[in-house]
């Protein structure tokens, strides 16, 4: 693949660990980065970077669906509570996102 496939890496990346987080929760989104690295191309700093966008993809999409589904269940109360568990979510998403990058940097040295 031609470089400028970061999004499409990212992407990947991300759906790749959303699906082995459970079987694999430490390898998980290092193989996910490592795929999204591979994708990306561009050397190291290129996979590190798809691979840590792709960890974050996830906290972004739980933030958005906890501030919606709280606000349908239970108003504008429930979206702050939603959004505040986003918040968290998205703390703890450096988890992924820093495994991302380690995995994406690998997988960007390898495809250069």
């Amino acid at each position: 693949m031609a470089k400028g496939n970061f999004w499409l890496g990212a992407a990947v990346g991300f759906v790749i660990m959303v699906f082995i987080r459970d079987a694999l929760p430490v390898l998980g989104p290092i193989i996910g980065g490592f795929v999204a690295g591979i994708l990306a191309k561009g050397g190291m700093v290129n996979g590190a970077k798809a691979g840590f966008c792709s960890g974050l993809f996830g906290a972004i999409i739980i933030f958005l669906l906890g501030a919606i589904l709280g606000l349908i269940g239970f108003g504008l109360f429930g979206m702050v509570v939603g959004m505040g568990i986003g918040i968290l979510f998205i703390a703890l998403a450096l988890y992924y996102a820093v495994l991302g990058a380690v995995g994406g940097a690998i997988g960007g040295i390898i495809a250069k």
